[in-house]
């Protein structure tokens, strides 16, 4: 698995509308899952490490997001037959394991991925009310130890974001799995 960082994409930049489907054919559209102040989108997966090591504080940062009014989604974007584990009904059973209220969209033809210039799982992005980028970065300063974070960057971009302060320019990228792009 190669191990990639999120691209530098410019805060500021509009969310690109996108339709897609969760694991259960239900449709959702991008700009149809924003709370009154936010989305919170994040392009995850079922296998990468990087991803299983963040899920539990993505799931809790959803809970957390929904008490500010800024909404969450995942997106998977390794709909690929060389990963049987990503696939939609192996999301089913990531759902039901977590305890997911937010959707999780699979993006079978990668299109999304592409056009928000997704590079790795997880790739996050934090979108204010009026659906510009304010955050484009890691959950913390520690994916493997939970215990070890001393910074907790997405969470202070939530918080000062939902009250209307700035979000702090400087931000880390996120690394991960590279994304199982399709020939």
């Amino acid at each position: 698995m190669a191990l990639l960082e999120s691209v530098k994409i410019p805060l500021g930049t509009v969310m690109p509308d996108f339709e897609l489907k969760d694991p259960s054919g239900t449709s959702f559209k991008g700009g149809g899952l924003y709370g009154e102040r936010g989305l919170l989108v994040v392009f995850t997966c079922n296998h990468c490490p990087y991803a299983l090591a963040v899920w539990p504080r993505v799931a809790r940062l959803a809970k957390y997001g929904r008490g500010m009014r800024v909404n969450t989604v995942a997106i998977n974007p390794n709909i690929n037959p060389d990963f049987p584990d990503d696939a939609p009904d192996k999301m089913l059973v990531k759902i039901k394991e977590l305890g997911l209220d937010f959707p999780y969209l699979a993006d079978e033809a990668q299109a999304v991925a592409e056009v928000f210039r997704a590079q790795c799982t997880p790739d996050i992005y934090l979108f204010n009310k009026d659906k510009k980028l304010v955050y484009h970065g890691r959950i913390d300063d520690n994916w493997k130890d939970e215990d070890a974070v001393t910074r907790e960057e997405l969470k202070e971009a939530m918080n000062n974001m939902a009250a209307g302060r700035p979000v702090d320019p400087k931000q880390n990228p996120s690394m991960g799995c590279s994304i199982k792009w399709r020939s």
